[in-house]
């Protein structure tokens, strides 16, 4: 059904730039983009009245892990998409660390299947890595598969690839960007070996980041900047969490580049009394300074992106020590509240914000027609309105396990609107057709 959608009198934020303005949806796409207080250049079916609101880009999480296949008592790609569009984001790329591994071409398919069935925002898929599959890498398609996902320290159903003769030829046959966990699996076994020594079978969550240790992280990350160098291949580092990891890293570097993930942007080793085993994840929060260094280098170039690295379990699985606990947490509904939060801290700006969550991951995958608003661009747009409290409470989650490290937290931002390919999927609080479907993100690597 044809439809113009007028969101008018909003303060959009793109190109690194605010600017007072309306922006007329058609269809599926952004049909014009109007500057102050000129009328659209015809009438619109909808007007909404967007004043004081800022309107962004859909947020593209590059890092997410949805739990499907062969985990999805905890989360699916049905229940976290829901998640996203609550959130304001749009698009996300998820991992590959699932049972069975997305490391075959029919692994791939399975997942992109279930999407089409389920997914309320648009997708994209990783293909794993393996010691086994090298070769298969240099066929992947470009315009499909968002990316390589290499873990170098230990991860789920056989996706490790620490050896270096497995690692050399990783990246002599990836075509696409390699995007890695490096931390040093090794160094891990054996802290974890002097560890249970010291503290006994399961050490309490305060010592996490002496098993993930900071020169675990620093090692491994270090080795896969040397070996994308070696071989010139585009490499992506995950979730960097430590201040020495970014001195390898340098701003408009167009081979080699970094993200950083929520939790290590919010948290460090101070909160472990506060939160426990809700902020266990790997790599391990850190020191404060560790922390630090992480939020001003989202605005002196050297963290070209951000994302959540949501990773769902049940509540019961988190329980534990720094052994048993499962590591991660679900944060994708809260990732645009949470970095506006720190917007309003001064830690950057809001035009520095879009860069890093929606048009750096654009350009780094090569995302076709998403990641701006532009004219002719398909209409992926959040609504967010300043200065709107709210504290987070659990009957507002909508990730399956149910729950968040940050209940109780008030928020200063909220998610007022989601538009997903220019159809309204989250208006004040509710999702509003759960019977929408994404697309698949196509890509021009």
């Amino acid at each position: 059904m044809h439809k113009r959608i007028l969101i008018q009198n909003a303060t959009l934020v793109n190109e690194r730039k605010s600017f007072k303005g309306s922006l007329v949806i058609e269809d599926e796409h952004i049909e014009e983009i109007i500057t102050g207080d000129a009328s659209p250049g015809m009438t619109a079916d909808e007007t909404v009245d967007a004043t004081g609101c800022y309107l962004l880009p859909g947020l593209i999480d590059e890092h997410v892990h949805f739990r499907y296949p062969g985990m999805t008592h905890k989360a699916d790609i049905g229940s976290e998409s829901r998640a996203a569009a609550a959130g304001g984001v749009t698009t996300y790329f998820d991992m590959p660390n699932t049972l069975p591994p997305t490391t075959t071409p029919e692994a791939y398919d399975d997942k992109l299947a279930m999407a089409r069935r389920e997914s309320l925002v648009n997708y994209g898929f990783y293909f794993g890595a393996t010691a086994e599959n090298a070769a298969t890498l240099a066929s992947l398609s470009s315009h499909h598969v968002c990316g390589i996902k290499l873990f170098m320290g230990a991860s789920t159903g056989g996706l490790l690839v620490d050896g270096m003769r497995a690692l050399e030829a990783v990246f002599e046959h990836a075509r696409l960007p390699i995007v890695a966990h490096c931390e040093d699996s090794r160094l891990i076994a054996a802290n974890a070996a002097a560890a249970r020594e010291r503290y006994g079978d399961d050490p309490a969550v305060e010592h996490h980041a002496e098993i993930r240790s900071a020169e675990a992280c620093y090692r491994s990350t270090a080795l896969a900047v040397d070996l994308a160098r070696r071989y010139g291949r585009r490499l992506h580092v995950a979730h960097i969490s430590t201040a020495r990891e970014l001195d390898l890293f340098a701003p408009g570097d167009p081979l080699v580049t970094a993200e950083a993930c929520l939790a290590h942007l919010l948290y460090c080793e101070d909160d472990y009394k506060r939160f426990g085993t809700r902020i266990k994840c790997n790599p391990a929060v850190k020191t404060k300074a560790d922390r630090d260094a992480l939020r001003a280098a989202l605005t002196d170039g050297r963290l070209l992106t951000v994302a959540t690295d949501h990773a769902p379990h049940l509540f019961s699985e988190k329980q534990g020590g720094c052994l048993r606990a499962a590591s991660g947490m679900p944060l994708i509904q809260f990732f645009l509240p949470a970095m506006l939060d720190l917007v309003d801290a001064g830690t950057l700006s809001v035009e520095r914000l879009v860069e890093l969550a929606c048009h750096n991951p654009a350009r780094l995958f090569g995302v076709e027609n998403r990641g701006f608003l532009r004219e002719g661009y398909k209409a992926d747009l959040v609504l967010v309105r300043p200065h709107s409290l709210w504290t987070l409470t659990p009957n507002r989650i909508e990730s399956r396990c149910g729950w968040s490290p940050l209940e109780g937290h008030t928020f200063h931002w909220r998610v007022e609107q989601t538009y997903c390919n220019g159809f309204l999927i989250y208006n004040n609080g509710h999702l509003t057709d759960l019977n929408f479907r994404g697309e698949a993100v196509t890509f021009a690597h």
